[in-house]
């Protein structure tokens, strides 16, 4: 109430003029990422929104908001006040695309488009041909998996081309930081991390799948991932049928074919993407998430334990697989 009252007192003073509001008209105004509240008050003054800045950025600290970046619907001479109180709030931001690490790139590339108004067919062009120029040659043409997690303007961006080099030119800069091995083994550690993502949903347990991926690779075992087997299926891992399972047809069905899948299977985060760097030392083959609402996930080294943890997750789980 203070901060408020503040506030209102401040309106007072003749250095600060604002409009009475509620104001008329439509505008549509965007924060982009990283803006503080002096650049964002210098637009919304340009855009005839808020009569001053100080007017803004005062209703900003007295009342001690937070702006979110997206694309707002506001009116000319608005108050500034019930500007502020539009930016702060985050169900009323618009028009970013919100990548996040497990997402698909069939889902982002969809939003995308949405949101750009961009055709879905003109991100599918500038991906034919193995993306040239788009996506670097260890990807194989595919951009599963090489998008990177973040909040893009997309509505401000001119094109398809535009919109998927951004988030791939920013993967490769993360991964680059991060220390990812370049080549084949980028896109290896991509796929592994991918999985690790989709398997367990606690970043504590990422080099333990990962450790659990290198020793089936080393001993010549199938990875048996439901996670993979969904992806390539279209479905959610617990929705699997057993005809889906049995699916030789289906390339990522790695409970048949050995090896890594074909592509990632998702966006793998950074802590995943970290464990392909320093797996977890150890001799475990399989492991189960025995609750699927906590997330605990117990590890094996061999199939008696497996089977004993396979039946705790179908005591705790009986819809599932």
């Amino acid at each position: 109430y203070s901060a408020v009252r503040a506030w209102r007192l401040s309106q007072n003073s003749e250095a600060v003029a604002d409009w009475p509001g509620p104001g008329y008209g439509s505008v549509e105004f965007t924060v982009d990422t990283g803006e503080g509240a002096i650049t964002v008050a210098e637009k919304l003054v340009k855009a005839n929104v808020v009569k001053s800045q100080a007017a803004f950025t005062s209703a900003v600290s007295a009342n001690n908001k937070i702006l979110y970046p997206g694309v707002y619907s506001l009116k000319k001479h608005m108050a500034a006040i019930d500007v502020v109180d539009i930016l702060s709030d985050q169900t009323k931001a618009g028009g970013f695309l919100d990548v996040r690490a497990g997402d698909h790139a069939a889902d982002v590339l969809q939003k995308a488009s949405t949101l750009s108004g961009i055709s879905l067919d003109k991100f599918k062009a500038a991906l034919a041909d193995g993306a040239a120029g788009i996506l670097p040659a260890e990807a194989n043409g595919s951009v599963e998996g090489w998008l990177e997690p973040g909040v893009y303007n997309v509505k401000a961006m001119k094109s398809a081309d535009a919109i998927l080099s951004a988030m791939i030119k920013k993967r490769i800069e993360k991964l680059d930081s991060l220390g990812i091995p370049k080549g084949k083994d980028r896109e290896k550690a991509l796929i592994m991390a991918s999985i690790a993502e989709a398997e367990v949903n606690n970043r504590e347990y990422y080099g333990k799948v990962i450790r659990v991926i290198l020793n089936r690779l080393a001993k010549d075992m199938p990875l048996g991932m439901d996670s993979t087997v969904g992806y390539g299926a279209g479905v959610k891992p617990i929705k699997l049928t057993q005809a889906m399972l049995d699916d030789a047809n289906n390339p990522y069905n790695t409970r048949i074919h050995k090896g890594l899948t074909p592509t990632p299977i998702g966006i793998a985060g950074d802590s995943a993407l970290l464990a392909t760097i320093k797996p977890q030392d150890g001799p475990w083959l399989y492991f189960v998430t025995t609750n699927l609402k906590t997330g605990e996930t117990k590890f094996a080294d061999n199939k008696d334990d497996f089977l004993k943890f396979r039946d705790e997750y179908k005591r705790n789980n009986p819809e599932g697989n």
